[in-house]
């Protein structure tokens, strides 16, 4: 049996999510950064359309392969800031929130670097791309293939 399409089903729900990846892209946060982020929650949720979607839009704007390809394993990786790494860190604590939670010691890395604001913007990227991952993985949503 083929998956619904929530884009045609419910439109307004899918313009929500247009809105708040809009607010997301009127942030500070760094488009790279926005990627990364959504790159490492969508492999952590196993959604292989994010994946693709978002491994080639890094590309497009200057991201490297070898830092994509070695996303996977950032915490062994040298070729990520400090910076980079807390929110890494804080993209796979929230993404995996009912194991432990958001540690105190990664909310206070994450304040240091980013400031409050950015904090919250974090946040908001990290929960957006978990809510598309769920939409894309239990629609089974297929990316073309070239």
């Amino acid at each position: 049996m083929d998956r619904i399409s929530i884009k045609n089903l419910e439109p307004d729900a899918y313009k929500a999510m247009l809105g708040l990846e809009q607010y997301i892209r009127n942030s500070p946060i760094s488009p790279l950064l926005l990627e990364m982020i959504k790159i490492r929650a969508s492999q952590i949720n196993g959604c292989a359309y994010c994946i693709d979607m978002h491994t080639q839009e890094a590309l497009e704007i200057g991201e490297t392969q070898r830092r994509i390809f070695a996303l996977s394993a950032w915490k062994e990786s040298p070729l990520f800031t400090e910076e980079e790494r807390v929110v890494l860190q804080l993209t796979e604590e929230v993404t995996l929130i009912s194991k432990d939670g958001v540690s105190d010691d990664t909310y206070d890395k994450v304040i240091n670097a980013y400031g409050k604001n950015g904090l919250a913007q974090l946040i908001m990227q990290i929960i957006i791309i978990n809510s598309w991952n769920r939409i894309a993985v239990s629609t089974k949503q297929v990316f073309g293939i070239m």
